[in-house]
């Protein structure tokens, strides 16, 4: 048979060498042993020990003294401190935070809302605040299938405005069952450079449907949102999640 000539290294194998535990120590050798006081059964000694993958300890033991403290660390003394002084504070935890609010109550909290559907084919039911920006529904009457619902606002007294759609969200009956009504929702992002003290927002409701055009402007005031400091007050329960939160 033919040699075939090779410039690869001759393959030995590959032999792993388990990590040894250090030493143990007399002291730690001595309570660690466990003799067999069984009649018969040869005495030996039974070790536990714990170490990594190196080989290395996992465990330290410290022998305090008598009258001798443990340290603790300073941070910890120190959120203890805080913790300790809020629990017995009398005085709640409170924060303020900046967000518009309504200068106007929610329609749908009038007791002329169905009316003022009625009259105008369009009203505004209620918008909410959030720190992105604003969300609302409108309600329309049930003219025709194809209609335009839109909010038209403004963040300078009408030098410039701004026209955003509305998307229909459901249908509903009429409080007195002759028609139908049709629940829209918008969504109106704020800048956040607008949320500074008296800062307003102004806006109207607009329907367009067979060629006509009905507005909702809160009886031609417009509905606005200013910008004014709200206080939050957290409760008792909730002060030690907020210290371990800083």
């Amino acid at each position: 048979s033919s040699t075939s000539s090779s410039c690869d290294p001759a393959l030995r194998p590959i032999i792993r060498r388990r990590a040894r535990s250090l030493p143990a120590s007399p002291e730690r050798r001595k309570r660690a042993a466990v003799k067999c006081q069984v009649p018969g059964c040869l005495s030996r000694m039974n070790r536990v020990r714990f170490a990594d993958a190196l080989g290395l300890e996992l465990t330290e033991v410290k022998v305090f003294q008598t009258g001798e403290d443990p340290s603790i660390p300073l941070h910890v003394l120190s959120r203890l401190s805080i913790n300790s002084d809020l629990w017995y504070s009398s005085l709640d935890l409170e924060f303020t935070m900046q967000c518009l609010v309504p200068d106007f109550q929610q329609p749908a909290d009038c007791m002329d809302f169905s009316s003022r559907l009625q009259e105008q084919q369009v009203c505004l039911e209620r918008v909410t605040s959030s720190d992105l920006g604003l969300s609302g529904t409108i309600h329309v009457r049930n003219i025709a299938f194809e209609k335009r619902v839109s909010v038209r606002y403004t963040f300078n007294q009408w030098k410039s405005l701004h026209e955003l759609c509305a998307r229909w969200h459901r249908s509903i009956p009429e409080k007195n069952g002759q028609g139908q009504v049709d629940v829209f929702t918008f969504f109106l992002p704020v800048p956040p450079f607008l949320l500074q003290l008296c800062s307003v927002v102004q806006f109207a409701a607009r329907y367009q449907v067979n060629g006509q055009e009905y507005w909702d402007n809160n009886r031609g005031k417009n509905y606005s949102l200013t910008c004014r400091t709200h206080p939050l007050k957290m409760p008792r329960e909730c002060e030690e999640s907020w210290i371990h939160f800083i």
